[in-house]
């Protein structure tokens, strides 16, 4: 069935039993001059057939109009059943009541990830996001890979054309953090950038390209990172061949959201910034929580790796801490307390 049919045809049905309502009411009253009460009474007994007694006796035009009222009903009631059997032998109610459920979600989420695309590079994004413990909405508009892939998994989902904005809009692109565009065609993730960008200034922005001259367009529109899954893999086949066990090292930190020992990003507040004497020393992250800072990015944009424990934090640097997950949520609580406490 159709997307809209059955509530289409629950729509007939009960436009029908209402006109079947109305029409008796107006019957009665008009051929045996009963008031309204008496006239809905003598309607309502006569379409249910329940069989109680007549409100006056009937004359002969209104026994003809009853017998017709009643095989109206007969048939009004035939057409319900046998739409609500199929729909239910089908499968189409649950699939619609599965579907307002999905669209009340939709509706709700906030501070979710977007991804354009469910093909490989869609798949290995929602997982990696998932592990991490993100709100992720899928958005696709083939309907083999939403039956195999998405329909019957827990993966919320919107059906549609990415590169629309009434469809972004829907999928809460003004309430996201991120969204990802990994579709096929360099065009269409090209038009999702430019759509996404204009819909939400705020929101980072990243995609794939097939090229480096799209790569540079992709940028030029808003794109915060672009990424060339064919330089990316040919790169990490030949760190394999010089680095390996560096590589492998790399992997288990994890960028999986699962490991004993995790590698995060942590963003700081403007007053920690804005304190003259705020240093790594100052924080005393290593001895306070057992996490260890390997690099900090400073609001220029400049890294600085493996830093001098000296070195002064300007407001919203970044620190790209290792950790297991108790220790980076010891670290977090940290800084809510020398926030709180305004250094």
């Amino acid at each position: 069935m159709q997307q809209g049919t059955l509530l289409r045809k629950f729509s007939i049905i009960v436009f029908l039993l209402v006109g079947l309502i109305l029409i008796g009411v107006m019957g009665y009253m008009g051929f045996e001059g009963y008031n309204f009460s008496e006239a809905f009474y003598m309607t309502i007994i006569t379409v249910s057939t329940v069989g109680f007694g007549e409100v006056h006796r009937l004359s002969a035009t209104g026994q003809w109009f009853t017998s017709f009222l009643i095989i109206g009903s007969f048939g009004t009631f035939a057409y319900g059943l046998s739409s609500l059997t199929q729909a239910l032998i089908s499968g189409d109610l649950a699939r619609e009541f599965k579907k307002r459920n999905l669209n009340k979600a939709i509706d709700n989420i906030s501070d979710h990830v977007i991804i354009c695309g469910y093909g490989r590079n869609g798949r290995r994004a929602q997982q990696k996001l998932k592990a991490y413990g993100q709100r992720v909405l899928i958005i696709e508009n083939d309907p083999n890979i939403i039956e195999q892939h998405l329909r019957s998994a827990n993966i919320l989902f919107l059906e549609g054309d990415a590169t629309e904005d009434a469809v972004l809009e829907q999928a809460g692109i003004t309430r996201a953090r991120a969204l990802v565009s990994t579709l096929s065609k360099d065009a269409d993730n090209l038009f999702v950038i430019i759509s996404a960008r204009n819909l939400n200034k705020n929101i980072r922005l990243i995609s794939r390209a097939s090229s480096e001259s799209t790569e540079k367009k992709l940028r030029r529109v808003g794109a915060d990172s672009v990424v060339m899954p064919e330089g990316v893999g040919g790169g990490h086949m030949a760190s394999l061949v010089v680095n390996p066990n560096t590589v492998e090292f790399l992997e288990h930190l994890s960028v999986e959201g699962s490991s004993s020992i995790n590698l995060e990003e942590i963003e700081l507040s403007e007053l920690i910034g804005k304190a003259s004497s705020c240093s790594l020393n100052d924080l005393q992250i290593r001895q306070k929580t057992g996490c260890t800072v390997i690099g900090i990015r400073d609001p220029e944009g400049n890294y600085h790796i493996n830093p001098e424990i000296n070195l002064i934090l300007a407001a919203r640097s970044k620190l790209f801490v290792l950790g297991t997950a108790a220790q980076i949520k010891s670290l977090n609580q940290l800084l809510d307390e020398r926030t709180n406490n305004k250094i």
